[in-house]
């Protein structure tokens, strides 16, 4: 009794490869797992700014997640210290402690980096 195989290279790197395949597949789902990661790690509201996509490049397919809060770059990167001026009013205002402050200007600190998307990278591996 003899028993044939046949693999049909273009097949399985097809079925690998393209939309809906089990690359895709897998790349979805750790897409998908680093996404949430990223959301439960954003500061404060910057979670509800988080989304994610596979797309197809030069490369094949890519998990993409995107942040598009605005101050997005200023988390992960931080600032130097900086002087903070009102732009279409007399004074600044915001509250220390439950009290309202009103300021001309602001000498802020600066911040330190927070790169929680690079730290989402790492876990969902």
């Amino acid at each position: 009794m003899s028993v044939e195989v046949r693999i049909d290279q273009g097949r399985i790197a097809r079925l690998l490869r393209l939309r809906g395949g089990l690359a895709e597949r897998g790349l979805r789902k750790r897409t998908e797992r680093t996404a949430a990661i990223t959301e439960r790690l954003a500061p404060g509201r910057m979670g509800d700014f988080i989304s994610w996509k596979i797309t197809e490049g030069p490369n094949g397919l890519q998990g993409v997640i995107v942040c598009d809060h605005p101050a997005t770059r200023y988390v992960v990167e931080g600032t130097r210290p900086h002087i903070i001026r009102p732009r279409r009013a007399k004074a600044l205002r915001f509250e220390i402690g439950g009290r309202t402050v009103f300021a001309k200007v602001v000498h802020h600190p600066g911040t330190r980096a927070n790169p929680f998307l690079q730290r989402a990278l790492r876990e969902g591996r």
